[in-house]
């Protein structure tokens, strides 16, 4: 399976992409930049699909936490636009990740949704009333004495028009391009919702077929492609509505694969991987040692960066939110992909 050195996208002297990523190529071509983190993964690693992603997706090795770190961020963070805070596209079910205390006000975009806001029966007065009654009480309070209950009150019924808001975004007269199972689709997606000022501020997508233990090969080159494809056409579109600034890109994976190729022409579940941050915002950079290929541990790669370590960059220099609050204990941001480019 070991990929020859001239076909890789030379990134430096040692380090390259895979030669179907040539959409993160074109990134750094185009200064819509490209930071890649390696030897990403925490203490005691578990390489069971379901433990491994309810601990990326809690930010919690230890499986005790219920809540995601990006819900539990948009709990702590400001939405000022009263938009939903979280929006997932691709499925009915909410992923740990973005599952939050009461009133984050995550939706989950799946193509047998109904955006519709039931306003109850009655005639047309009566409707109108109750819709101005729960705009009313979207908008922020001018009180002093707001409290924790009044917030997420507001932050339900925000939820809730926003929805509806949604329904003419994806079902009216002009509504954004056709929703598909594919990465581009729902990228494509993404960028028509920031486009049309949806007022989410973050989205969740994923990217199913990387559990390649047989026939490696050809199906990773097909993720390859149709990630690094997507993600480039997705700053492409946010780029000619002047967006692409002001959005970023985290990809991340619960874990990577082991070193050995197995007797199936395939690799099987490892421990330390890579991960990257795109965006015109962010600097082009490589974080992290490279982990050792003579250095193993029991055959899977050693990990030398906590994901918790970008997960706190990120919420606070990106997302404005306190990373201590979010995750629970302080960690070291990433001097790098702390940066913001000029």
């Amino acid at each position: 399976l070991k990929l020859p050195t001239d076909q890789l996208g030379k990134l430096n002297d040692d380090l390259g992409l895979h030669p179907q990523l040539r959409g993160l190529n074109d990134l750094l071509d185009k200064d819509q930049a490209l930071c890649v983190v390696q030897g990403v993964g925490y203490p005691n690693p578990d390489r069971s699909h379901f433990e491994a992603m309810d601990i990326w997706h809690s930010a919690d090795p230890k499986r005790a936490t219920p809540t995601g770190w990006l819900g539990r961020a948009a709990s702590e963070g400001d939405n000022g636009s009263g938009g939903v805070p979280i929006v997932q596209i691709g499925g009915n079910k909410l992923p740990l990740a973005v599952v939050g205390a009461p009133g984050s006000g995550a939706v989950s975009i799946g193509q047998k949704n109904s955006f519709k806001l039931d306003l109850g029966a009655g005639g047309e007065a009566q409707l109108a009333k109750r819709r101005k009654f729960l705009d009313d009480l979207a908008k922020p309070a001018t009180d002093s004495t707001d409290d924790l209950l009044g917030f997420v009150q507001r932050r339900q019924v925000q939820t809730l028009t926003a929805v509806e808001q949604l329904r003419d975004l994806l079902e009216g007269p002009n509504a954004v391009r056709a929703f598909g199972s594919g990465l581009q689709q729902k990228l494509q997606l993404v960028a028509g919702l920031i486009e049309r000022g949806f007022g989410t501020r973050i989205f969740y997508v994923n990217l199913d077929g990387f559990d390649t233990h047989s026939n490696q090969g050809p199906d990773h080159q097909k993720l390859m492609a149709e990630l690094g494809d997507s993600i480039r056409s997705f700053f492409d579109s946010l780029a000619l509505s002047k967006n692409d600034k002001r959005v970023r890109v985290l990809t991340f994976s619960e874990f990577g694969r082991r070193t050995q190729e197995n007797n199936s022409r395939g690799t099987d579940h490892g421990a330390a991987s890579c991960l990257f941050v795109a965006g015109p915002s962010v600097k082009s950079a490589i974080v992290g040692e490279h982990p050792s290929l003579s250095d193993l541990d029991a055959g899977d790669l050693k990990h030398g960066l906590d994901f918790r370590r970008v997960y706190a960059t990120l919420l606070e220099g990106w997302l404005g939110c306190d990373p201590r609050a979010v995750l629970g204990a302080k960690w070291e941001p990433i001097p790098e992909l702390a940066a913001t480019k000029a």
